[in-house]
């Protein structure tokens, strides 16, 4: 695959990574055999960017990755999270940033993961209750402890980013971004753009939506978070489903799929952008790689932003917004 570097300290990653988190939880059912599976083969193709977090599942998505990467370490970039802290039933603590628990978080992610290290390590969402020097310098230890090689955020502030960047160099910032996510563009994407901070995109498919499989809520599998999600619902999802509909044509005509034109848009938005599809099928998986072949004329990204224009995306990301820096 096609490789692109992340931050000042320059991580090497695939120009696509794995989201791994609908392996455990969210997606509706998963299979860990399968998931596996999924895994193994995106080693193969060289999709050695793998990201999980220790909420998902909870905890279980993390044992998962780790029993995948058993006896390739040395080939993959692992990523994972701390700071949604939860109980082992799944029920919900708070969003911690305290040093103390940055610290025995990243223990229990090395164990669960079965390795010695964490290749980036992003602080999930940010506790405003605590100063972000304090949770970055704690970070920062375990760096120097050799436990973590780089550091990164996810979801957070420009501000917050200015101040944990002047703390310790900090490498990605995660946040969702596609082309019914575009607010990193007004302030988030200049900033890291200026730190020279990389960026990685989740949920860069829309949460499926941009893929054209939904055609209406009652596609969602049984248990599916989405359930719930506001671009899922009612009018919006109409609104949303009317919208994606003509950029749906766009790649008919392109002779790709719906999901392959929305990475390839993705991609094209900056060699410092790394989008993260996830996926528990194979199928998908050599769908999502192969977008990175794909090239978009000026004239294809013209009409993409006629057609799907910046803000036309109906409903909040989450139902809940209050844990989003802004």
């Amino acid at each position: 695959m096609q490789t692109r570097f992340l931050g000042p300290d320059k991580l090497l990653v695939p120009a696509i990574g794995l989201g791994c988190m609908g392996m455990s939880e969210f997606y509706g059912t998963g299979d860990e055999a399968e998931s596996i599976k999924v895994i193994h083969r995106a080693l193969d193709r060289g999709c050695v960017f793998l990201d999980t977090a220790d909420m998902y599942g909870p905890f279980t998505n993390e044992r998962l990755v780790g029993r995948a990467v058993a006896g390739h370490r040395d080939e993959v970039v692992l990523a994972t999270k701390f700071g949604n802290q939860r109980r082992e039933d799944g029920s919900w603590v708070r969003v911690n940033g305290e040093p103390e628990y940055v610290r025995s978080a990243c223990d229990d992610s090395l164990r669960r993961l079965g390795v010695d290290h964490i290749d980036l390590y992003y602080q999930h969402r940010v506790d405003t209750s605590v100063p972000i020097e304090e949770t970055v310098g704690a970070m920062s230890e375990l760096r120097e402890a050799g436990k973590i090689r780089h550091l990164g955020l996810s979801e957070a502030a420009p501000s917050t980013i200015r101040r944990a960047h002047a703390t310790c160099p900090i490498t990605a910032l995660q946040t969702e971004y596609s082309l019914w996510s575009r607010d990193p563009e007004d302030e988030i994407l200049p900033t890291v753009r200026e730190l020279g901070i990389g960026f990685v995109a989740y949920s860069p498919l829309g949460r499926g939506f941009l893929t054209g499989r939904f055609r209406s809520p009652e596609d969602l599998p049984e248990g599916d978070f989405r359930h719930n999600h506001p671009r899922f619902q009612g009018e919006n999802f109409q609104r949303n489903l009317n919208v994606v509909s003509k950029v749906h044509e766009i790649a008919n005509r392109k002779g790709c799929t719906a999901g392959q034109l929305a990475l390839a848009w993705v991609l094209t938005q900056g060699d410092d952008i790394v989008p993260i599809p996830g996926t528990k099928h194979l199928f998908y998986l050599e769908e999502n790689l192969a977008a990175e072949k794909l090239t978009l004329r000026e004239d294809e990204l013209t009409e993409i932003e006629e057609l799907a224009p910046k803000g036309f995306t109906a409903g909040d990301r989450y139902a809940d917004m209050s844990t989003v820096n802004r």
